[in-house]
């Protein structure tokens, strides 16, 4: 067999209380597609961050047949593609190409244009290299982002590696992008393919290497696997098959508290789904499903292009928080620094921020007392620790920084709470503290959505999971079919778009 092009020996990688990568081993040759797969948290991003240099492993070793070609010769196209919208596809192509000394002089653009078309034409694509990237497809920009990593090459034989490049493209799209894919393997490149798609894994890869909970569980070359085995590998045997058993009690079984209705935006497709007061209702999917966009669509920060939302059967205007809001909505959105607090304003005014209702005095001024004693109230009721409502929002930590931003719309006359990843990156113990706080919520009458990449979070939390893929929702599991290894399966075991009916999902909604 000829050299490896990369080889990555016992390579392990530990974050404060977890181990995010145990004695891995990966081999890469030249003409060859490898897959790395595995559900969310199994260590695939981790080996790509140690791969590009972002993260130095504990232990291991990484040795390059193409190290005196610069580095270990890899060229990442990660999910953000690092394009400038405004820009034209030629620009993009050469815009490392015209800095520094090259800045000084005015660029050939006629030979540029003719090198970009040269280079796309490798490919089979054909577009006006003059368009501005944000009137692209989708799957044309991405040919862009790649062909920009190869017009960097030496030679054929390098290291392309490919972090979910289809994950938000539709069927077409993505059929552009992998047929690319392949014609650089038969140049001679080595490709290092992540991807949830296990249909096309299956469709491309010559191996694929299995990760499930940091450990490579399995390594397969074509011909030893297919889309049932890579789900089984994994979800595993040692994934929990009972039941969970019933989150809440008491839910409203007359009128749903929110309704959505064939709601649609820029990947979803027309999803219905209900959800009862006292009731916690999961989401799961893979990236590109829908789930990134769902909870934004419905709280009206993402384009609606369909469907509408109602709250206790009054309709609520779509693309409007602060209607949602007035409707009784709250929303703890997944970048709470970015989207979700003022990381300067004080404990205190992060959670008293959108309602001063039962704190002002007569003159409309802040009753100061009032406010801190309610503070001090939510803080204990939150579990808050340090309890210190002065202290600024960023130096609380992560799980600390989340329970201020629930129990700011808990003290609110909240209707429905809407949530992306609640517990992203906060530690065990605030873990459980949320989940209490999600419970309390829903027990008043609330209702609850939750979407989460997190499947044991899911199956902990939730009277129903809802499963979107390609942006529909393809089922919902509940009472004995609400099991971890069960919401796995649906969620990765997923084959192309059109063949997909939501019917049967619509029937289970109620």
């Amino acid at each position: 067999m000829a050299e490896p092009l990369l080889s990555v020996r016992g390579i392990s990688k530990s974050f404060p209380g977890t181990l995010a990568l145990d004695n891995v081993d990966l081999t890469l040759y030249g003409g060859k597609i490898t897959a790395v797969v595995g559900h969310n948290g199994s260590g695939k991003s981790t080996l790509v961050k140690i791969l590009a240099g972002i993260h130095r492993p504990d232990s291991g070793e990484i040795t390059s047949a193409l190290a005196d070609a610069g580095g270990h010769g890899l060229h990442f196209i990660h999910q953000d593609l690092g394009l400038i919208s405004t820009l034209t596809a030629v620009e993009n192509l050469n815009l490392d190409r015209n800095a520094g000394w090259r800045a000084l002089s005015s660029p050939n653009r006629t030979a540029e244009r003719t090198e970009a078309l040269q280079l796309l034409d490798r490919f089979g694509v054909d577009l006006d290299v003059r368009t501005p990237v944000q009137n692209l497809s989708a799957s044309q920009r991405t040919m862009i982002a790649i062909a920009r990593a190869m017009s960097r090459w030496g030679n054929e034989q390098q290291i392309l590696v490919l972090d979910e490049p289809t994950a938000t493209l539709h069927d077409r799209e993505a059929e552009v992008v992998l047929d690319a894919t392949r014609r650089i393997a038969e140049r001679g490149a080595a490709v290092l393919f992540i991807s949830h798609r296990l249909a096309e894994v299956c469709a491309i890869a010559d191996q694929v290497v299995v990760l499930r909970d940091g450990r490579l569980v399995a390594n397969r070359t074509r011909g030893e696997f297919d889309a049932h085995d890579l789900v089984e590998l994994i979800a595993g045997h040692d994934v929990a098959d009972e039941p969970a058993p019933a989150v809440q009690q008491g839910v409203d079984d007359t009128q749903a508290r929110l309704e959505i209705r064939d709601l649609r935006g820029q990947r979803l497709r027309g999803i219905d789904l209900d959800v009862r007061g006292g009731e916690i209702v999961g989401v799961s999917g893979v990236i590109g499903s829908g789930i990134e966009e769902l909870l934004g669509v419905v709280y009206g920060t993402r384009d609606l292009q369909g469907g509408g939302v109602a709250v206790d059967g009054n309709p609520v205007r779509p693309n409007s928080p602060r209607d949602a809001i007035a409707a009784g909505m709250g929303m703890v959105p997944a970048d709470r620094h970015r989207h979700a607090a003022f990381l300067g304003f004080t404990g205190r005014e992060n959670l008293t921020l959108p309602s001063f209702r039962g704190l002002r005095r007569p003159w409309g001024a802040i009753g100061r007392r009032r406010e801190r004693t309610e503070v001090e109230s939510w803080f204990d009721r939150a579990a808050v620790r340090p309890g210190q409502p002065e202290r600024l929002f960023a130096q609380f930590s992560g799980g600390n920084q989340q329970k201020i931003v629930l129990a700011r719309w808990m003290r609110t006359d909240l209707k429905v709470l809407l949530l992306e990843e609640p517990t992203q990156g906060v530690d065990v113990g605030a873990q459980s503290a949320i989940y209490d706080l999600l419970r309390q919520t829903a027990a008043t009458g609330a209702a609850v959505l939750v979407a989460s990449s997190d499947t044991k979070e899911l199956v902990t939390l939730c009277d129903r999971v809802a499963v979107l893929a390609d942006g529909i929702l393809t089922t919902v599991l509940a009472g004995e079919q609400l099991t971890e290894k069960t919401l796995i399966r649906h969620t990765l075991a997923t084959g192309p778009a059109d063949t997909r009916t939501p019917r049967a999902a619509k029937e289970s909604l109620t």
